[in-house]
């Protein structure tokens, strides 16, 4: 099957991107190297285009109490122009996905999903509609979006002229204008610093990613957006996530609200436990990688890897594990098996990297 393209796509190519399928896309994995994108980032600004990513639009007097409906956490009480991080759960309280809800308007909620489940997530969506008064809108082939991440990228979009008000603080939404077009920006991101999401008309967007750089915001791709959510310990759907596991065994229990009075997977959510822990593991020397065992210390094998890379600012291998709970080791000594090797592993309370996101 033919690969998908972002507008951007030939741009990409251009820069001499290196590309790569991704969620039936071909995007840019990297340009220059991982470590400079992830440097970028983490010092001045980076931009990612993750326009593979689906938009779908809920319109109509419920569409506030959908929402809250179809998610675990709270969206109802959000503010207006304010944006909410939550999985989208079955009733048996398996993840479909994790996604962000903007609340636009009483009337009016965009939803970002990921990108390879586009499809599956507007089929769930689309059949829990019955009994509210909304219209949806699958708006991911006609909407563009870029990443502006880094401790520069406030400066860069006031230069732009594209910051929606004064008082725009982190998980906040608001309309900008942009080449006649209205664009969509939110003080969100994947990398744990100040960023901006902006959501763009596919026929705007090539001449907004040339003026960001024109200002010198570096390209970046997808292999360096990994690392970067990696070192702030963000989940990635497919890894941390997946549907087999709820939200309880990616350590999101924080976004599920038991209080709410109603939201699918409420009843098999509320009071239960998890299968797994999720643990912060690094190696002092070797790469962990996915799929790898986690040990205790008798040598058994009490978890895997879900996530595992090379530190751009550490300078050293970091993973996320799934561990069972039951074998949860209470000294938190772990070592990881590497093609038959076993190294020892450092466990983390908090993330391996501070972002600095406002």
């Amino acid at each position: 099957m033919e690969l998908l393209k972002t507008i951007l796509h030939q741009k990409h190519c251009d820069l001499g991107a290196k590309m790569a399928p991704f969620a039936g896309f071909d995007m840019p994995i990297q340009y220059t190297s991982v470590k400079d994108e992830s440097l970028a980032v983490r010092n001045s600004s980076g931009v990612f285009d993750v326009s593979h990513m689906g938009e779908f639009l809920v319109k109509g007097a419920d569409a506030v109490k959908f929402v809250d409906f179809i998610v675990t956490n709270d969206f109802l009480n959000a503010g207006n122009l304010k944006a909410v991080y939550s999985p989208l759960c079955r009733e048996d309280g398996t993840v479909i996905d994790d996604l962000i809800a903007y609340k636009l308007k009483e009337d009016e909620v965009l939803i970002c999903v990921n990108a390879s489940n586009i499809e599956k997530d507007w089929n769930w969506i689309f059949s829990k509609t019955e009994g509210f008064d909304i219209t949806l809108e699958n708006q991911s082939d006609k909407t563009s979006l870029l990443a502006l991440q880094g401790p520069d990228s406030e400066k860069i979009l006031k230069e732009l002229g594209l910051i929606p008000r004064e008082d725009f603080t982190y998980y906040s939404v608001g309309f900008s204008k942009f080449e006649d077009s209205e664009v969509l920006i939110a003080r969100t991101g994947y990398t744990g610093e100040d960023g901006f999401e902006i959501f763009c008309p596919n026929e705007s967007i090539t001449v907004l990613w040339d003026k960001l750089l024109d200002l010198g915001v570096t390209p970046c791709g997808l292999a360096s957006r990994d690392v970067l959510r990696l070192e702030v310990c963000y989940p990635l759907y497919g890894h941390e996530l997946n549907d087999e596991l709820t939200p309880l065994d990616a350590n999101l229990k924080w976004t599920v609200k038991e209080s709410k009075p109603k939201f699918i997977g409420k009843e098999k959510l509320s009071g239960h436990s998890s299968k797994y822990r999720l643990a912060k593991l690094s190696l002092d020397k070797g790469i962990p990688r996915e799929g790898y065992s986690v040990l205790n210390l008798d040598g058994k094998t009490i978890g895997y890897i879900t996530s595992g890379t090379h530190s751009v600012v550490l300078g050293k291998g970091i993973c996320l594990a799934h561990i069972e709970r039951d074998a949860w080791p209470e000294s938190k000594e772990f070592s990881i098996e590497i093609r038959n090797r076993v190294f020892p592993a450092t466990y983390h309370t908090k993330p391996f990297v501070t972002g600095g996101h406002k």
